[in-house]
């Protein structure tokens, strides 16, 4: 009996095989790994420095200890060079697996903006356990950090480094942290809050160009700004991997297109995590992955069962400033209501009647997270 694959080791891929582990013991299940294949929960990287985490100190478990909890097959450092869904088989370069049904837990790329000068090459980014560690030696001995991007992984990034000594510029084009997520007052905290711990701002104005100056780099911003720093370290957001399942002739938009069963455009072939757009959401948060990984689970193993979401606050991990958003859905017809004292934002997207659609809290407003989360509408309602 050919095996259920599963490709990508991050935490859409592992869990979705917990998660079937629960319910079939026996099925034969292999697990493709482009990384080393440890288990690790990718958010835990950019607070990793105030936490005193070293990079060999975030795995919880190898690959080898993966494979024998899951009763799996986890093949590391494995590249999946093309899938063909018509012979249910995944290429790896000139060996061929066949598989019975195929799961795609690609998760996400970061986002690149090449910018001009001899130093472009030398622009960083962190997207999972290797970047992490070939990051934190680069930054070894306090070294000062320009930071592109001011959206949520920017700005856990600039708190933890800033957090923990390292100089801090961060240039975004909008005009505040969080662009996307905070209404103004809660940027404003949020700035202020960072801004006091040591983070110096640049917004308004992107990168134009990295050279190097010296043992430096000189960061050319399009105001004409210059920022002289050690490290500059990309983080303008991520892209759903397709590229795969493009290739194969699978059905992509933002991301791999998926019913509600988390079914592809091809026969037996799913996605779910940071790859997968589910009636056109696309959602890169650690819970959608939990709930999607239970419901494609309960299919895998012969119940077939639709993926629903509930409102799903996301934790900023800002400790200068704490902040939980819940974002109301795209284009939601209403109007942000704001409560401002002190050290405080509490931010309330409401409708025509009245009704909870989201909420962005910011500092000692965060308490009320309990309170207000169960009045929010499900992103995604049970089918």
């Amino acid at each position: 009996m050919s095996p259920i694959v599963i490709i990508g080791s991050g935490l859409a891929g592992y869990n979705v095989a917990r998660e079937l582990r629960k319910l079939d013991k026996a099925a034969p299940l292999v697990i493709l790994s482009a990384d080393g294949g440890q288990f690790y929960s990718k958010p835990m990287l950019s607070n990793a420095l105030a936490s005193n985490k070293l990079p060999e100190a975030i795995p919880m478990n190898s690959a080898e200890q993966m494979a024998a909890q899951l009763d799996a097959v986890v093949r590391p450092r494995t590249r999946v060079t093309a899938i063909e869904p018509a012979r249910h088989g995944v290429r790896i370069g000139d060996e061929t697996l066949t598989y019975s049904r195929l799961i795609l837990a690609l998760g996400a790329g970061q986002i690149r903006l090449p910018p001009e000068g001899d130093a472009a090459h030398a622009v960083l980014s962190v997207n999972d356990l290797d970047d992490y560690a070939a990051f934190r030696a680069a930054i070894s001995g306090g070294k000062s950090v320009a930071l592109i991007g001011a959206g949520l992984i920017g700005c856990e990034f600039a708190n933890d480094l800033a957090a923990t000594g390292h100089r801090v510029d961060v240039v975004d084009i909008a005009g505040q942290p969080l662009p996307r997520l905070l209404p103004p007052a809660g940027g404003a905290l949020l700035r202020d809050r960072l801004a006091a711990l040591g983070v110096t701002w640049h917004f308004g104005t992107g990168v134009k160009r990295v050279d190097r100056a010296g043992a430096q780099l000189r960061v050319t911003l399009g105001n004409g700004q210059e920022i002289v720093s050690d490290v500059v370290l990309s983080a303008v957001g991520l892209k759903p991997r397709t590229e795969l399942a493009r290739a194969a002739g699978l059905n992509t938009d933002r991301g791999i297109t998926v019913d509600r069963m988390l079914a592809t455009s091809a026969t037996d072939v799913y996605a779910l995590g940071d790859c997968a757009e589910v009636e056109g959401l696309v959602l890169p948060f650690v819970m959608p992955i939990m709930h999607a990984a239970r419901a494609l689970a309960a299919t895998l193993a012969g119940k077939a069962t639709a993926v629903a979401y509930p409102a799903m606050p996301v934790l900023v991990k800002t400790p200068a400033c704490p902040t939980i958003i819940s974002p109301p859905a795209s284009g939601a017809a209403g109007e942000w209501q704001i409560e401002q004292a002190g050290d405080s934002v509490k931010s309330l997207f409401v409708d025509g009647a009245g009704r909870l659609l989201g909420f962005a809290l910011n500092g000692a407003a965060t308490a009320e997270r309990a309170k207000l989360a169960p009045q929010l509408p499900p992103v995604l309602a049970p089918a």
